[in-house]
């Protein structure tokens, strides 16, 4: 199989966007379990401290794997046939195949754009160990940037493991040599948490969470110390022209706080395609080249 895959590259990039498309449904459950498993052993954390008698039983047996993903207006278990990835969505006219209730539409839109940037990574890093590596990094991105964007939360339990695995990855020079990534890692981390702390000392107020630090250690680790200043300044542009689109399109509170997550997670994504493309063009254009 893999042999086959080496002869012909088009297959890769065809299978990249079909298992896409698969990770994407999947990508939809963890967005949406994963902040409510957090907050039910948060709950029980809360109840152990203070030696209550009451017990968690409805939230026990809720993880990723069960219960079966049900309706959330009727309470109608999703069969195995409504659940293929954009194509049950368009045949169930975007519905509840029971109770007609609107299904929201970020379910296939998650899906599609994982296809899609599945599809993206196989061409531009084709059928290696870099291009098994980036998709399984930019699927993270996108549970990471969306329960961020949902919840101002960027679990541990999927920022620590994808730090652990970008040092890794690269301990054979996959994108980076080891030395770099660890590098990574630590600026990574430390810029931003020297902002944090510059702008708390200056202000009295939180700047951003701890996980934005995480974040931003996780892309070190895999891209490099070296990426790091592109991918900052990347996250602002994008940041500005989402936050601007979002408060004149979408009526978006101003008052209410924008996660810089879903930003960095963006830019960590293009800089992981383009960003020695981008830094070279820089380069030239300025005339250090």
């Amino acid at each position: 199989m893999i042999e086959f895959v080496q002869n012909y590259p088009n297959m890769f990039v065809l299978t990249a966007g079909l298992v896409g498309l698969v990770a994407g449904s999947f990508l939809n459950v963890v967005i949406y379990r994963l902040p409510v498993m957090m907050e039910n052993e948060w709950r029980r954390e809360c109840e152990s401290f203070l030696e209550s008698e009451e017990t968690a039983e409805a939230t026990a047996s809720f993880n990723l794997m069960v219960p079966r993903s049900r309706c959330p207006n009727c309470n109608h278990p999703i069969a195995a046939y409504e659940n293929i990835p954009v194509l049950s969505y368009v045949i169930l006219g975007g519905k509840c195949s029971a109770c007609k209730n609107q299904i929201s539409v970020r379910y296939p839109v998650v899906e599609f754009a994982c296809g899609l940037i599945s599809v993206a990574v196989a061409l531009h890093f084709g059928f290696s160990a870099a291009g098994v590596s980036a998709l399984i990094l930019s699927w993270a991105l996108v549970v990471l940037a969306l329960i961020d964007f949902d919840t101002q939360l960027l679990p541990d339990s999927i920022t620590l493991p994808l730090l652990w695995a970008g040092i890794v990855v690269n301990y054979n020079g996959t994108f980076v040599t080891l030395e770099e990534s660890i590098l990574g890692a630590i600026f990574g981390y430390l810029s931003l948490w020297i902002v944090f702390w510059g702008f708390k000392l200056a202000t009295g107020k939180d700047g951003m969470g701890y996980g934005d630090f995480k974040l931003l250690a996780v892309l070190g680790a895999w891209l490099g110390w070296h990426i790091l200043p592109l991918v900052i300044l990347l996250s602002s542009v994008v940041g500005a022209a989402i936050g601007i689109s979002m408060m004149v399109f979408a009526s978006h509170d101003k008052t209410k706080p924008i996660p810089f997550g879903p930003y960095l997670a963006i830019s960590g994504w293009i800089a992981m395609l383009w960003g020695d493309e981008i830094m070279q063009r820089y380069m030239i254009g300025s005339g250090a080249l």
